[in-house]
């Protein structure tokens, strides 16, 4: 039977659910504090990754946190602070870190990623999208011995759990990217990932739901829910009172916040990330993780972008500059100065690019 559905938040995760929902053939809403044109879904790495079928909360971790808390450049830094939302999910957090965990979250997130991949081929065939979407794996490139065979170690499980992943020597990490000078010892390769340019997709997608009939409701803030008879009917906006049969929750970070009205204590902490897009050719073609820096870089259409470090500091919009310096100077460091290409007629020489855009270029969101 046909429902009149409200998803409460426009980012990927509303967007898709709209697209699913409007298939089944109900009338979906789309209610957004944003203008529905920017935040974490169209600024992320733009992985879709199976090989990232390790969680963060594995052992070693929380005493790695606690060691970056007082770096500033550090790739996670998590800002100590009473409140109890955040105690308690600096508790379950920890009490996660362990072996068992990470075995029962390994097939799930494979499960999960893999089934990622697949629906985003699907929706572009089926709809005949043309946004970006490649299929050149993964490469994690590391600069000491310990971060290599760390990374053999995962793409040695990887492999097991049937997934296309190997170590390569360095001569075969030069054949697959000729173009420019790598400082590490090695690296593994994960031939199952792929990548995208997660702005395009969210363009696209916004344009098919309108052109289907999903309403889309933007700058309107949900200020309160309403029940009747124990159940969610309404929800209440800076603008109006909208009724609807169904609800979903898919306002990222601020999810938390919300599904406290109907007595949902979700253990969820907003986590920031920060990038710089450069737009000038870099000669990098496979997408590749900077293993001990833990900053990611993505060729997408017509820029590359360098992703990284995790900030879980509560929702904010503060824009720490030491932390888009930490992106820039592990590029800097990996991807050393060629000067012989660098004199090249149209050549970019992409270390001088990062440093030169990395404030200009810097875009900011909520996780």
């Amino acid at each position: 039977m046909a429902k009149q559905v409200i998803i409460i938040g426009g980012g990927i995760i509303g967007l898709c659910s709209a697209y699913y929902l409007q298939k089944a053939g109900h009338k979906v809403t789309i209610v957004d504090q944003s203008n529905l044109d920017a935040g974490a879904s169209y600024v992320n790495a733009g992985y879709l990754s199976p090989s990232h079928l390790m969680p963060l909360s594995a052992p070693g971790v929380m005493k790695k946190g606690l060691k970056w808390m007082f770096n500033s450049t550090s790739p996670l830094y998590i800002k100590p602070r009473l409140n109890i939302d955040f105690l308690k999910w600096t508790l379950a957090f920890n009490k996660s870190c362990n072996a068992n965990h990470v075995r029962k979250a390994i097939p799930a997130i494979k499960s999960m990623t893999l089934l990622s991949q697949k629906l985003y081929d699907d929706i572009k065939q089926n709809e005949n999208f043309t946004f970006h979407l490649e299929k050149k794996g993964l490469l994690m490139l590391c600069q000491t011995d310990k971060m290599l065979e760390e990374e053999i170690k995962t793409a040695n499980i990887a492999k097991r759990e049937g997934l296309e992943a190997s170590e390569i020597s360095l001569s075969e990490l030069k054949q697959l990217e000729p173009n420019i000078a790598l400082n590490v010892k090695g690296a593994t390769y994960y031939k199952c990932d792929s990548h995208s340019t997660p702005q395009e997709f969210m363009s696209e997608m916004k344009a098919h739901l309108k052109a289907i009939g999903v309403l889309f409701l933007s700058n309107e803030h949900v200020e309160d829910l309403e029940f009747n008879d124990g159940l969610l009917s309404s929800i209440k906006t800076n603008r109006q009172v909208l009724k609807s049969d169904e609800f979903v929750l898919a306002a990222g970070s601020w999810t938390a916040l919300l599904s406290k009205k109907i007595g949902l204590k979700l253990l969820l902490q907003a986590g920031k990330g920060y990038c710089i897009n450069v737009e000038r050719k870099t000669g990098i073609t496979i997408p590749a993780i900077l293993a001990e820096a833990k900053v990611a870089i993505t060729p997408m259409n017509g820029f590359t972008r360098f992703a990284g470090t995790m900030e879980i500091a509560g929702i904010n919009q503060d824009i720490n500059a030491a932390r888009v310096e930490a992106i820039a100077n592990a590029t800097h460091n990996y991807y050393p100065r060629n000067r012989t290409n660098s004199k090249r007629k149209g050549q970019c020489n992409f270390t001088d690019c990062v440093q030169s855009h990395q404030m200009e270029c810097l875009i900011l969101e909520n996780l």
